[in-house]
């Protein structure tokens, strides 16, 4: 039986050895010159420097979360199909209220186009549609994928601990609350993106909370 990582042991592995750190550097090297070619070659505006860096915020801790953290592997096969669709659920309630899905826009249809948004929030890929609107961004397609991940891996380790089952999974606050924030950001996100002078606020609060949550599922204190 697979035992789940105490609150220290997370913390202890979170923490990268120094040639990681240094891989981490050269990433983020990396990413500065692509921003910088991405303004060069496109008609993006640098508006805040500060935005740039929450929209890679959202990729790198993004990705960082489904390259390192593994679910259990002592799960029945019933349990992960369980999971699956309560992450696949959680991904698509975010969506839906963080403005990714919308409704359609009728006889006033754009189809397919490209936004060229501040980086991390763009390129993004924007289809009007009569009947349905999707635009996505890719601090939103990698971050809310995260979170639904972190989910799954929840549910997988909640239905092996002594609380047990979903029941265990709903009634512990560390792993609630985190729920409850996701959809908060997205909420507080909403599709203001697109209209950014007007919503930049949006910006700050929807990366704390995303931070936040991302923080209480991985480590997820007290939960047990």
């Amino acid at each position: 039986m697979t035992t789940t990582p105490t609150l220290f042991e997370r913390a202890r592995t979170a923490v990268p050895e120094r040639r990681r750190l240094a891989r981490y550097a050269l990433v983020v090297n990396l990413q500065l010159v692509g921003v910088a070619l991405y303004y060069s070659v496109t008609n993006a505006t640098l508006r805040n420097p500060r935005y740039v860096a929450f929209g890679l915020l959202w990729v790198n801790i993004g990705l960082f979360i489904i390259r390192t953290v593994r679910p259990p592997s002592d799960v029945p096969f019933r349990t992960r199909r369980r999971a699956v669709a309560l992450a696949a659920t959680y991904f698509g309630v975010l969506a839906a209220v963080g403005g990714m899905l919308g409704t359609g826009l009728g006889e006033s249809a754009t189809g397919l186009r490209v936004a060229w948004l501040t980086p991390g929030w763009g390129p993004a890929l924007v289809y009007g549609g009569a009947d349905l609107s999707v635009v996505l961004m890719p601090a939103y397609v990698v971050g809310y994928t995260a979170l639904a991940y972190l989910v799954y891996v929840t549910v997988l380790e909640a239905s092996g601990a002594a609380i047990g089952g979903l029941l265990g999974l709903l009634s512990c606050v560390s792993c609630t609350w985190p729920i409850i924030a996701a959809t908060g950001s997205a909420l507080l996100g909403g599709t203001g993106f697109l209209a950014a002078s007007a919503m930049e606020t949006s910006y700050d609060l929807s990366t704390a909370v995303f931070l936040v949550t991302v923080l209480l599922l991985y480590w997820r204190p007290g939960f047990e």
